[in-house]
Order: structure tokens, then sequence, then C-alpha cells
């Protein structure tokens, strides 16, 4: 999956380039992701959510807390806790001082189902990340960062 090389499409800017070189290797990256995660039973988003809970543990979050940590944005979080719920991985209690206040935490079903996933997860993103060297990951770590932090346009 090369893309055409920047300097041999004059009219395309190297923005654009990288821009769309970027969307690519996401793709590519999360596609191979989303197939170990769904031999699991669970979806990229029930994955994140249990990922985020579990860093949350034990306070548990509420559900603004969780769609600010997605990876990629779900109109509908509300719904997908909804069928994490019935699947037994997250339970949702209301506050006894205040009932406007809904905390969502991991269940054990949903630590169980997480780890089960960790040391796979863990061994795909090295295999996807194998060709590079340490200094190159560590580069590509920080120049990404620096592109994610910039002041909005």
């Amino acid at each position: 999956m090369k893309s055409p090389n920047p300097s041999s499409c004059p009219a395309v800017a190297l923005e654009d380039h990288i821009f769309v070189t970027i969307l690519k290797t996401a793709d590519a990256l999360s596609q191979e992701a989303e197939q170990l995660i769904k031999s699991a039973g669970l979806t990229m988003a029930q994955y994140n959510v249990l990922r985020i809970l579990r860093g949350a543990e034990p306070e548990g979050l509420l559900c603004r807390g969780i769609s600010e940590r997605m990876i990629s944005r779900d109109p509908d979080i509300t719904r997908l806790l909804d069928r994490m719920e019935n699947h037994g991985w997250i339970t949702r209690h209301r506050e006894k001082e205040d009932r406007r206040v809904v905390k969502t935490r991991i269940t054990e079903e949903g630590l169980t189902a997480l780890k089960k996933l960790d040391q796979p997860v863990r061994d795909l993103h090295k295999n996807q990340f194998r060709h590079m060297r340490a200094a190159q990951l560590k580069s590509l770590a920080k120049l990404l960062e620096e592109v994610k932090e910039r002041e909005p346009a």
C-alpha cells in the first residue's frame, strides 16, 4: 500500500500528502486491531471503553468523562454503555448525594475480557512496528504528539 511520492505529484502539497498518508496508515493499523478485538467478541468502541474504565478504577467515570477519553468520538455513548451493561462488562450507579450523577465502572467480567486481550494487543502493536528502530518510534511518537497538540486553525 505505497502512497505516491509527494515529489512526483507537484500539484499535491506536502501537507496534503502527509494528511492522507496518516489517515491511510491509521486505517490499516486499526483494521488489524479491529480484527483481533472482534475475535474476542468486542467492538473497538467497547474495547476502548473497557480500557478507559480500567484506568479510572476505583472511582469510575461519568458518561462525559468516558466520551472525552474515547479515541474516536461516539455520538451515542449512552446506547453503547447500555449494550455493554447488558453484556455485564460495566455497571452504572446513581450517586446518593446527587441523583443526576451516574458513575460507570468496569465489572470483573469486563476486566476478564480486557485481560484476555492485553498480551495479544501488545504483540500486534509490536508486530505492526517491528520494522522500525526504537529511535524512529520515539521520533514518530514525538512528531505525532506535536501534530495532535497543535493550536487549531
